[in-house]
């Protein structure tokens, strides 16, 4: 029986999240579409570019995802989540 690690499920909530503010970005008027074309641009450059540096490369996505979030989540929610 296979396991999800914790890191599996963090490559799942990378993408899901950043699609997800690139919609709210633009829906709230908080990201112009130039602005959001050129993140979609970084990721996808990003996406493609990383797993071709070298073999082992590939697994750095989800970082390099996680960190177009994290600028994100700034940009839209104008700051850091607070829990609770």
């Amino acid at each position: 029986m296979d396991t999800i690690s914790t890191v599996t499920i963090a490559g799942w909530i990378a993408p899901i999240a950043f699609w997800m503010l690139i919609g709210f970005g633009i829906w709230r008027g908080d990201l112009s579409g130039r602005a959001a074309a050129i993140f979609v641009v970084l990721w996808a450059a990003g996406y493609v570019g990383i797993p071709r540096i070298a073999y082992w490369s590939g697994s750095l996505v989800m970082s390099f995802t996680a960190i177009l979030d994290i600028v994100l989540v700034f940009i839209v929610l104008k700051g850091d989540l607070k829990p609770g």
